[in-house]
């Protein structure tokens, strides 16, 4: 049996049985696509049956206000993708119809290459192949491809043989089944070898290069940065402001700083130092302090103070979650 056909018996035997699944909607795989970028099915699956339950259509999704949506996806990280989100949502309604082929699909924000693939081929049956991370390691470890997945060749090279291979009868199976092989069974560690369909005619196998395939040339580069949020609390209000353009956490809420409250220092109550939090290109150590106090100390204008039972109507970063769960 041939590569592409033992991907499709192996998908109709083992593929994950996933609400998004269930459906042709191009609005739930749409959305699915995007929450599932940089998340684990697990946890991914409640925030898309969570956005489904309170905007079930992408009508819905457009007349949300950006925090709304911000909020409801607090906790998954990598915001840009929800704003995107909701941009795409209303320029969707703007044209009248969800775009039907790639070509449409690509033109919408925050959709790439590869979410336009996997949309257009799982909703509607287009013969265009998806490249993600799951597929470019099947290809490389089967084939026994070196040449590196993050270079400009090699990303040529990996789309023309995902193109080659796909099932063009069974664009959907065929693309659901690959990313689902490489999630389940060839996995990036510890791959599932013994039982493998491919393991007699696998290269990486034949040649013991399992944990040398695929290859990355480039390796990010992370830059560390410290903040000391304090959450200063004035009679049962608490100040926030929305974070400005040009950094991390773009729209999300956060707590005043250290500098900001120089003359309350000795009121500062530290309630835990040098948090680590991982971004994608940055470290981040926090500290976290308290300040109980009964006037308000001057802060920037676009500061507002609201009352501490609401915080939760606010979309945080995570660290500050993490942060605000040790008061």
């Amino acid at each position: 049996m041939d590569f592409t056909n033992t991907i499709l018996q192996w998908y109709a035997e083992n593929g994950r049985d996933l609400p998004w699944r269930r459906t042709k909607n191009p609005y739930a795989i749409w959305l699915s696509e995007i929450i599932m970028q940089q998340t684990r099915i697990a946890q991914g699956t409640a925030y898309w049956e969570r956005f489904m339950k309170r905007w079930p259509r992408v009508e819905d999704l457009a007349k949300a206000t950006e925090d709304e949506v911000l909020r409801e996806w607090q906790g998954l990280g990598y915001y840009s993708r929800a704003r995107n989100l909701h941009k795409a949502a209303k320029q969707i309604v703007e044209i009248g119809h969800f775009p039907l082929i790639y070509n449409e699909l690509i033109k919408l924000s925050g959709i790439g290459e590869y979410t336009a693939c996997a949309i257009s081929s799982i909703a509607f049956g287009e013969e265009k192949a998806v490249v993600d991370g799951n597929v470019y390691r099947v290809l490389a470890r089967y084939f026994g491809i070196d040449t590196p997945i993050d270079s400009t060749e090699g990303k040529k090279l990996f789309k023309a043989m995902a193109e080659e291979y796909l099932a063009k009868d069974a664009p959907a199976a065929y693309n659901q089944g690959i990313m689902d092989f490489g999630a389940m069974q060839c996995t990036p560690t510890s791959p599932n070898c013994l039982s493998c369909p491919l393991v007699e005619t696998c290269y990486a196998m034949r040649h013991h290069k399992i944990t040398e395939l695929p290859i990355k040339s480039k390796k990010i580069k992370q830059k560390e940065r410290k903040f000391s949020f304090i959450y200063i609390r004035c009679k049962n209000k608490i100040a926030i402001r929305k974070r400005g353009k040009g950094d991390i956490w773009q729209g999300l809420w956060e707590l005043p700083t250290l500098e900001m409250v120089e003359k309350e220092k000795e009121k500062l109550q530290l309630l835990v130092s040098k948090i680590k939090h991982i971004l994608t290109h940055q470290i981040i150590f926090a500290d976290f302090y308290l300040l109980e106090t009964n006037t308000r100390p001057t802060l920037s204008e676009d500061f507002i103070w609201i009352n501490e039972n609401e915080l939760n109507n606010y979309a945080l970063p995570r660290l500050l979650e993490v942060l605000i769960e040790k008061l």
